[in-house]
Formats: structure tokens, sequence, C-alpha cells
């Protein structure tokens, strides 16, 4: 965003913001997650569900007593296996109750787990699993298996790989290899040898304690081990069901990577104080109907969900009669009146409201039922920023969504909105427990019981992120408004400064092209970057391939694969058309004036993007600088050369011309709008 009047906070260094609830009590001395779990098992036994999967269509649930059981079989399996006190157990795979068995087993004898995303592959595996000398690693089914064994000569400390899901793996004899019901039934035989060890073993536990150790988003480099201790974890958990309660009978589903601090936050550190069901959908494929069939009451998503989700409901609209338009124009005018007054915690007159009550009915609760969103009571969205139109069209509709603001070495939120009180384009206030102040240079400094141990086996880095005085250093740049909300402008390395002196965010550039449906990834360049100043702001995207492909089938436009789509005439000018959009909220020293469309998607596992989807802007400026350089050239294209891999292994180079769009001038084509559903601010 532009910061050219941003309000004179932003050098009130020394002011200290609290905030305004009391806080909750503090987490008892020696609270550790396997106690809660014996606690909820103690209390709900076989009454009650732990855990939920669905398989072959049909949920499969796993009480209390069950859940227990299978984390203590799995413990006595894991201390068969030699893992002692302090040592650290990876697992890699999609969420399913093993995960959650594995980490709570792991806890149960003084260990802790690192979680690794799904789709790591090659380095980011090696260094993880090496840099936190990992001996068992926990592995989801053939897939995360084959990794392991081609990288196995490279896993010096690694011994076993336990798996969960056997299928494909029947014939594979690899000595280290074990399945995860043998890792059960030998602890059986483990507890029957050694009756009351497990027992002692969580007894002396401590709040200390590693719990997690969650990886960093390694937008720069490698990701860093963030060390959280069970009292890190519950105290956030704490100060965040003060403002927005939890209950046992509310609804969640899991989905996103154990691997994230999101997940880990609400599944784990939430679910084992509230003591409610965790839903994992059947596979990725089936989220989306899933999450319908479950109607999840809370959920945490990092933008990418919201801003995929608001892309299907315009897909959907986009493609329905003029009458269903229609209705849901008005029904989203209606909502978007209703909400602007909600959030301000202002009365909504009584004609306002019966309008909207007919909305809901008529427009907006069948948008949800879609989603699967009918039941939310709240929903929170964290990790990167969310766009204010993406924001503003969730309550439009009647989602109460609310920005949050934190890190991994925060436990993953330390600021949030309030029911009556969101903005759309702040982050919110402080959560209990949490103080925050800003610094000289503008950078966001946050201190609470959250904030992490340290860096594994990283002590300059430690040092480095959290001062004497416990301030957590975020890395983010940001300013108080009026009320004490905080505003991110963006990380505060990548701030830049116009040509005529406006300071501004790439990333809310980036998120105002975003807000299109045709756009998944927007890169933005210019400013002070580099040493130099760059004479305007340019952009390089990629297109979204379903909604493009889409819009391609009704134009009666053939395409063969995403490059020759995305190289289209006529895709070039749909993107302009977006861009011109984007362009009319900004700022004319800050508009966009040149983009190109890329060749290929970003990929994490090009290391252009992370696992959490974050640009990796140095690496992105070191790949396509011959393309960067286009864009502030006169040429009205650019070649690329990419490497292309057959599905024999065998590989080819081929040369691509890529456009360069100019939008001096540019003007969309005139059309007849009857029904505009999105109001663009």
């Amino acid at each position: 965003m532009s910061t050219a009047d941003a309000p004179a906070t932003v050098s009130g260094a020394d002011r200290v913001v609290r905030p305004r609830e009391t806080t909750p009590e503090p987490v008892p001395d020696g609270t550790t997650f396997p106690k809660l779990l014996d606690q909820l098992a103690e209390r709900l036994g076989d009454d009650g569900v732990a855990l939920q999967e669905k398989r072959y269509g049909i949920w499969q649930p796993i009480t209390w007593a069950g859940y227990r059981r299978r984390v203590r079989d799995f413990a006595h399996g894991l201390a068969h296996l030699g893992v002692r006190p302090g040592d650290v157990v990876a697992v890699l795979g999609d969420n399913r109750p093993e995960w959650l068995i594995g980490e709570l087993a792991s806890q149960s004898i003084g260990a802790c787990v690192v979680g690794i995303y799904p789709t790591s592959v090659g380095e980011e595996i090696v260094h993880i699993l090496t840099h936190a000398r990992v001996r068992v690693v926990v592995a989801e089914d053939q897939e995360q298996v084959d990794k392991l064994i081609r990288l196995w000569d490279r896993l010096d400390t690694v011994d076993t790989v336990v798996y969960y899901d056997p299928r494909g793996l029947e014939d594979y004899d690899e000595d280290y290899l074990v399945e995860f019901t043998a890792i059960e039934e030998q602890g059986r035989r483990y507890e029957a040898a050694h009756p009351g060890w497990l027992d002692e073993q969580i007894a002396s536990g401590r709040s200390s304690d590693v719990a997690v150790i969650c990886t960093t988003s390694g937008t720069t480099a490698q990701p860093k081990l963030a060390m959280l201790s069970h009292h890190n974890l519950l105290s956030m958990g704490r100060s965040l069901m003060a403002i927005d309660p939890i209950a046992g009978r509310d609804r969640y589903a899991s989905f996103l990577p154990f691997a994230w601090i999101g997940e880990q936050m609400l599944t784990v550190a939430c679910g084992l104080q509230a003591g409610f069901t965790v839903s994992f959908p059947e596979e990725a494929s089936t989220v989306k109907a899933d999450l319908r069939e479950i109607g999840p009451s809370v959920m945490f998503s990092p933008p990418r969900i919201w801003e995929d989700m608001v892309s299907q409901v315009q897909v959907r609209v986009a493609e329905a009669g003029w009458v269903k338009r229609a209705t849901f124009a008005w029904g989203h005018r209606m909502g978007e009146r209703v909400a602007d007054r909600r959030v301000r915690g202002e009365r909504v007159p009584p004609v306002q409201w019966l309008l909207g009550k007919v909305a809901e009915l008529v427009a907006l609760r069948p948008v949800r039922e879609q989603l699967g969103l009918t039941r939310l009571k709240r929903g929170y969205t964290g990790g990167a920023p969310l766009g204010p139109d993406v924001f503003r069209f969730f309550h439009s509709i009647g989602v109460n969504l609310k920005q949050i603001f934190g890190q991994t070495e925060i436990c993953g939120i330390a600021v949030a909105h309030r029911d009556d009180d969101v903005k759309f384009n702040t982050v919110g206030t402080p959560i209990p427990a949490t103080e925050m102040r800003i610094a000289d240079d503008g950078e966001v400094l946050l201190r609470s019981p959250a904030v992490f141990q340290g860096y594994y086996l990283n002590e300059d880095a430690s040092q480095e992120a959290m001062d004497a005085d416990g301030w957590l250093h975020t890395g983010d740049a940001g300013y108080l408004d009026d009320d004490d909300h905080l505003v991110v402008i963006d990380r505060a390395k990548d701030v830049r400064v116009s040509a005529d002196g406006t300071r501004f965010s790439p990333a809310f550039i980036e998120n105002k092209i975003k807000f299109s449906p045709y756009v998944e990834e927007a890169v933005v360049f210019g400013g002070d970057a580099g040493g130099s100043t760059r004479p305007y702001i340019a952009a390089m995207v990629t297109i979204d391939m379903q909604t493009v492909g889409a819009w391609a089938e009704r134009a009666h436009l053939s395409y063969t694969t995403y490059t020759d789509l995305a190289q289209k005439e006529a895709v070039y000018r749909l993107i302009a058309e977006q861009i011109h959009r984007a362009n009319q909220d900004l700022p004319e020293s800050i508009q966009v004036r040149r983009f190109l469309l890329l060749h290929k998607q970003l990929d994490p596992d090009d290391e252009e993007i992370t696992r959490t989807r974050k640009v990796r802007r140095g690496l992105i400026s070191d790949r396509y600088g011959e393309l960067i350089e286009a864009l502030y050239g006169d040429a009205e294209s650019v070649s690329v050369t990419s490497t292309v891999t057959y599905q024999d292994g065998t590989t080819a180079e081929r040369t691509i011309g890529l456009k360069v769009w100019s939008m001096d001038g540019f003007a969309p084509a005139p059309r007849r709008r009857r029904f505009a559903w999105s109001r663009r601010r």
C-alpha cells in the first residue's frame, strides 16, 4: 500500500500497545499436550469423538479413549526404536490421525516433532532431517517413502522410516522400513515389559519442554527450525480463545499441512484445550465436498484458500443465467451495506436489516453453502497479506472473516480483529497477554508468553530475532492507526520508494491484481530495489489455468498448454483489463505500467515461492533478470529458454517468446454489464 500518508504514530517507537481484555489465567505449570489428552480421555472416554477420518466415503471415528490408547502404543514403540527425551522425530505427509498420534506419542516420551510439508522434495528434506538430527521419520505413503529412498545415501542420521499407508509398499524390502501398526504392536509388547514407565515419562513432562519444531517460511534462504514449547502453544491458544471462545461441540476440519504453524495453532493448541472433534477429509480432491459435509465452526487458512473461494464464486456467477446474476448482485450490495455497519459495531437500521435478511435467504446463504461455510462462526486468515477486496467480499456474504498477524516464532498469532471491530485494511489489535510496539525504523515488535524458544542449533539467528527484553523482531514494517489497529505495510526489507518518493508495498499492489479470478500470482517490480530506482512499476503475472481455461472455452479460443494459453493476445488483453481495474485504486506513481505473462506457474519445487506461497523475491529477481530488464526497456517481446522434461525422463531446450504489454493508453473494451456483482474500492 502507499504509505505516503501514514500517521505520525509510525515514529512513536516507545509507546507499548497492550490488549483491551483482561489477561487470561496463565497455563498451569507442568501442563503438556499428553497430559491434556489423558484428562480428555478420562473425562470423555468412549463417549466423545476425538478424531474422524473419511475413508471410502464413510467417516471413521476415533474416540478420546481410543486416541489415547494409540498414542500410548506408538509412544512405547518409539521407545523400543531408541527415541529418547530431547530427540526429534520427523513427520512427512498429509493430515491423517497418524500424524497427530505420532506427534503426541513423541511428546509423551520427552521428544518433539518437526513437520515436513508433503510437497517438499530434495534439498529441503535433506536440510530439515540433517539439521534436526532426526533418527526416526514417520512418512505417509509410497510417494513420501520413495522420496526418502532416493535421498537415503544423504540422510546420515536417519535409521528408521515408519509409514502409515501401506498401499503399494508390500514388495519393498528396505530393512529400515516398518509399518505404523507394527510399531504400535511392538509398543504393546514394550509396555507389557515396562509397566508404568510411560506414565512416569508423561508425569515428568514440563511446560517448558519443546513440543514442536516448525519451519519458517524461508523466503530468503533455507528455512530455520523454530522451537515451540508446550507453554508457548498453550498460552497462545488460551489468549485466542479468550476473545473467540471455542467449545467442545464446535467442528473443525484439518486439511492444511501440520508442518504449518497455523494448523498446529488450532488443531493442537486449541483442540486439546477445548476438546473438539478434528475431522480429516478423504483426499485433497474431496476437500471442498467434505467441508460442505462437515460444516466447520472455525477455520484458519492462508490467503490463497480464501482467494480461491472468491475465484470459485466469481466464475460461477459469470457462468450463471441473468436472473441468478441479478439476484446475487442485489444480495451482495445489501450484504455489503449491512457488513459495513456491523464491522464498525454500529446499529443496522430496521429497513436495512430486513433487506439484509431477504438477501441472506435468496442470495448469500446459498453461496456460503456451496463453499461449506454455512456453520462458520469465525474464519481467520494469516501468514501473508489478504487484499481488502477479498476481505470485504466475505463479510458481504455473511462470513465473519478476521485478519490475524503473527509468525511461526510467536505460535502464529499475536494480533487479531474482534467480532465488533474489523477494519479491512488492518490486522487488528494485540490478543490478551501480548504487547506490541513500533520501532524507530517502523519494524513491528512483539512480546508475549508465546514467543519461541529460539532456532534449533542456531544461536546467532536466535539472538538476532529476540532482544534482551524479550521483544521479538518480526521483520515486518507497519504503523498504528488512530484506534491502535496495526496496519502492516510489508516485510521491512520489501518496502519500496517510487521515483516520486512515495513509499509503497509491492505485496499490496500484487493483492489488488490477484483479486481477479484470472490471476494466480503477481510479482511487482519497481522503486528503489537493487541499489537503483526504477522509473515506474512493472509486473510479472501468472494466470490461473482453471479460470482462464474456462474463459477461453466460452470465448471459443483454442489452446494446447499453459504456455500457449498465456501468450494468446486475447489473454493478454483479459489480464490487462484486470490490471487496469487494480490501477484505478492506486496513486498514479505506483500504478502498473508494463507487464508480461510468465510462460510457467511459480512453483515451490523450483524454490520460486515457499510452501505457504510467499514469493521469494530475491530468487525471482536473479532467475528472471532478463525478463525484468525487458519490462523496463522499449521491446515489445523477450525470449526465454526453458527446459522441458518429458514423461520418459528426456529433456529438451525450448525458446519461448513472451509479449511485453504496455498499459499506456490502454482502455478496456466497452461492455454491457447490467448486473455488476462486485464493487471495487
